[in-house]
């Protein structure tokens, strides 16, 4: 069966959470903002819809995705847009015409990769200033000893 992730626009209460478990077996982290649920389904994206008719009345839901990719290296999202912006969203999909979903995949696809190149860039622009002051073998000694302890010591990561 397939894991989702559950995003939250803010932390759950424990009564929230007691309450949607009832419908669903759910696991939350630590700050209760963040949710794994295993739900079986037809298909990952009939999941997803049916994670969202059972607990979007019971959770401040903001995103629901499949946890792993599928064959084709693709997350779902389910995503519920207010009034406003499903409307805009509709109204440039028909000027492109294109489907909804396609257009939002397309932006969403769009913006994840320029934030790619925006962390890419901005650790392009911390190495440069290591190497002002630094030397390259220097540097490289420095990350493959950070690199070496962090494998065999790792760091709790944030979600």
């Amino acid at each position: 069966m397939p894991h989702h992730e559950i995003t939250l626009t803010r932390p759950a209460t424990p009564g929230e959470l007691r309450h949607a478990r009832r419908g669903v077996p759910l696991a939350a982290n630590a700050d209760r903002n963040r949710l794994m649920a295993v739900h079986g389904a037809r298909s990952p994206a009939s999941a997803l819809h049916v994670l969202r008719r059972r607990l979007g009345t019971r959770l401040p839901i903001d995103v629901l995705t499949t946890h792993y990719p599928d064959r084709h290296g693709q997350v779902l999202l389910n995503v519920a847009l207010d009034h406003t912006a499903d409307r805009a969203l509709r109204q440039a999909a028909a000027v492109l015409g294109q489907r909804p979903q396609d257009l939002l995949r397309q932006r969403v696809t769009a913006a994840l990769a320029r934030e790619k190149q925006e962390r890419a860039r901005r650790l392009e622009v911390r190495l440069e200033s290591l190497l002002a002051e630094h030397t390259p073998q220097d540097v490289l000694a420095c990350v493959a000893s950070l690199l070496h302890r962090h494998q065999h010591h790792p760091t709790r990561t944030a979600p």
